[in-house]
């Protein structure tokens, strides 16, 4: 019953993403954007856990009902997140560009638009661009009273750039 309520709260978390989407797109005149982005970069990522340059747009923000926050993540080409875990999980979509993600352990996967992951609850991960090509994504934190983030350790270049 539990694993279904939070399921039901992920696909609520992205119908709501996608309705904000179809009206963002709908009332955004189209040569305001310079970006093929369809968000709007947000507040630069603190460089206390991003390697790089990304920034952070809060599309759905947490409250005492929905606990489910919702952003878009912007990288830079070769910007990419810290080491860490959610209580929760998260789950990441690919909205543009070419994204790294990686959990403990594993080879590296390589995202593209449309692309979606799923990381279970406490496991260490991290995410970003690829070298070459930056990356947007959306990320969805479900159940973020459970521990919302764990920073970690940097990335190395080393790790980063090995592809198993």
């Amino acid at each position: 019953m539990k694993r279904s309520k939070g399921l039901i709260r992920l696909l609520l978390a992205f119908l709501l993403t996608l309705t904000q989407i179809f009206v963002n797109a709908q009332v955004r005149d189209a040569g305001s954007q310079s970006s093929t982005s369809i968000f709007p970069k947000g507040q630069l990522a603190p460089a206390s856990n991003f390697t790089g340059t990304a920034w952070v747009h809060p599309l759905i923000p947490a409250d005492s009902v929905f606990n489910i926050p919702v952003s878009s993540v912007t990288f830079e080409p070769g910007a990419r997140t810290y080491w860490h875990s959610h209580g929760g999980g998260q789950g990441i979509i690919a909205i543009d560009g070419v994204g790294y993600y990686q959990e403990k352990g594993k080879p590296i996967q390589i995202l593209r638009k449309g692309d979606a992951v799923k990381c279970p609850p406490n496991t260490p991960h991290w995410h970003g661009a690829s070298p070459e090509t930056g990356f947007v994504q959306m990320a969805i934190t479900p159940n973020h009273v459970s521990g919302r983030v764990k920073w970690m350790q940097p990335v190395t270049d080393a790790d980063y750039l090995y592809k198993k």
